[in-house]
C-alpha cells in the first residue's frame, strides 16, 4: 500500500465552485481515502506541500476521437490499423499531458484500446467507448465522394464508423457494438462538416429507426448519443429518447427547454471548428467540409447562452481530429466567451463523468474516487485560460500514479 497526503494548497472543490485553503487529500493505492480540513494523520504517507497551488480533480473531455489520427477520416479509415493503434497511443498521451485523465470516444476506439489503457500498455486517459459509430447511406459516417461506390473500409481501426439502414440493421448493429464492449451508442442523426455529400441540414435516420436503436440501448441498461446540429435535429432526436445530444450549435429555445425537460445532456464542441477553421484545409479537409465549417461555427457560442438559459447540462468535449488534437483544452477560453469560469469546470468534471456514467469515480476528489487530479499553477476560477497553459500543469495522476509531477518533494 502506498500513500500521498496533498497539503498546503487551494483545494478546488467542483461541487461547491469555490477554492478552499486548509484542505489534506489522502490518496491509497488508487483511490482517495480522505479529504479532510484539519491535518490528517499517516504515519507513512508521502506529504508533498503544494505552496499555494490549486488541487482539482483530472479533467474529463466527453468527446473525443482517438483514432482520428488524420483530419482526412476517409484516408484515415485506409491505414492498416496496426499504425493507427500506435499513432493512437502517442494522441492519448498527448491528452493525458493535458490534463485529462478519463476521455469517452464518439466513435472508431474499440475494447482493445480501452484493455490497453487498463493493462499499462497506453500511457493514457481511462477510455469509455461506443465502439463505431451507426449512419445511414450518404450520412455523418459514409466519407465516399459521390463518384466512389468501393465499400468502406469499416473492419479498419480507423474507420469511425459503420452504415447500417432500416430497423433490423441498426438494432443488429447495436447489438453488435455492445456485445463487442460499447459502453453506450453512437448514431448520426444529421449532416455533418467531415462528411462530404450531406449538407448540415440533413436529417438522418427515420424516426423509427432511432427509436429501436434506443430500445436496444436501453435493454441493456445504457443509452444512444447523437450528432446532432439543426433545432429540428435535436428535437426528433430528443423526442425519440436520445439521452446525449452532440454539438448543438443550432439549437433554439424551446428545444432546449424540451432536453431540460427530459434530462437529456448536450455535449457542445466548439474547439473543433475553431482548430478546423484555423488548420483543417492545410491537413486535408476536403472543400466542401471547409465551406460548412462557419455554419456550425457561428452558431456555436449563441447555443452556450441558449442551453444555460433552459438549464441543460453541458459536458465538456473537443472532437478534434488529426493534426489538430493539440487544440483540445482551448474549449475552455472559448466557452468562457458566454459561460462563468466555474460553470465550464464543472461541465468538465461532474458532468462529464455522467455520460461516463462514472459518477463518484471520476470528476470530483471525494472518498472512494479514483485518485485522478491534477495540480496547477493558478486560479482556474479567476483565469480558466492556466487551464490551457500546459507549463502551469505542475502535476498530472491518474489512478495514484503521477503522469507529470514537478512539485517540490
Amino acid at each position: 500500500m502506498t500513500q500521498t497526503i496533498f497539503t498546503g494548497g487551494q483545494f478546488l472543490d467542483v461541487k461547491t465552485k469555490q477554492l478552499v485553503g486548509g484542505v489534506e487529500v489522502l490518496i491509497e493505492d488508487d483511490i482517495v481515502r480522505e479529504v479532510s480540513d484539519k491535518p490528517i494523520t499517516a504515519s507513512s504517507a508521502t506529504r508533498i506541500d503544494l505552496a499555494g497551488k490549486t488541487l482539482m480533480p483530472g479533467l474529463v473531455d466527453a468527446h473525443v476521437h482517438v483514432v482520428a489520427t488524420l483530419v482526412d477520416l476517409a484516408a484515415n479509415a485506409e491505414l492498416p490499423s496496426s499504425l493507427v493503434a500506435l499513432r493512437t497511443s502517442k494522441i492519448m498521451n498527448g491528452m493525458l499531458m493535458r490534463g485529462f485523465t478519463t476521455v469517452r470516444d464518439l466513435a472508431g476506439a474499440d475494447l482493445g484500446l480501452k484493455l490497453a489503457v487498463e493493462e499499462g500498455l497506453i500511457d493514457g486517459p481511462r477510455l469509455v467507448i461506443c465502439g463505431k459509430a451507426l449512419g445511414q447511406t450518404g450520412g455523418h459516417t459514409d466519407y465516399r465522394t459521390r463518384f466512389d461506390n468501393r465499400p468502406l473500409h469499416e473492419a479498419s481501426l480507423g474507420a469511425l464508423g459503420r452504415i447500417c439502414n432500416g430497423i433490423s440493421e441498426v438494432r443488429t448493429a447495436a447489438r453488435e457494438e455492445i456485445r463487442n464492449g460499447a459502453d453506450f451508442i453512437k448514431i448520426m442523426a444529421n449532416g455533418g462538416v467531415a462528411s462530404p455529400t450531406d449538407p448540415i441540414h440533413v436529417l438522418q435516420y427515420s424516426r423509427e429507426e432511432i427509436i429501436a436503436v434506443v430500445e436496444e440501448a436501453n435493454n441493456v441498461g445504457t443509452y444512444v448519443s447523437a450528432h446532432v446540429y439543426t433545432d429540428q435535429a435535436i428535437r426528433r432526436a430528443v423526442e425519440c429518447g436520445v439521452h446525449s445530444l452532440e454539438h448543438c450549435n443550432l439549437i433554439e429555445k424551446e428545444t432546449a427547454e424540451l432536453a431540460a425537460k427530459s434530462g437529456a445532456i448536450a455535449c457542445p464542441t466548439l474547439a473543433a471548428y475553431e482548430g478546423l477553421a484555423m488548420e483543417g484545409e492545410a491537413f486535408g479537409l476536403k472543400p466542401d467540409s471547409v465551406a460548412k465549417i462557419e455554419t456550425v461555427r457561428t452558431g456555436g457560442l449563441r447555443s452556450l447562452q441558449i442551453l444555460h438559459d433552459a438549464g441543460v447540462p453541458m459536458a465538456y468535449g473537443s472532437d478534434l481530429l488529426g493534426q489538430l488534437h493539440k487544440y483540445q483544452s482551448i474549449e475552455f477560453t472559448t466557452r468562457n466567451k458566454v459561460l462563468p469560469a466555474a460553470d465550464i469546470i464543472q461541465s468538465a468534471t461532474l458532468i462529464s463523468a455522467k455520460l461516463c456514467r462514472m459518477e463518484g469515480k471520476i470528476g470530483e476528489l471525494t472518498p472512494g474516487a479514483f485518485a485522478d487530479l491534477i495540480v496547477v499553477d493558478g486560479n482556474p476560477l479567476e483565469e480558466i485560460g492556466v487551464l490551457e497553459q500546459h507549463d502551469k500543469l505542475k502535476a498530472i495522476m491518474k489512478g495514484g500514479q503521477f503522469y507529470k509531477n514537478e512539485l517540490a518533494a
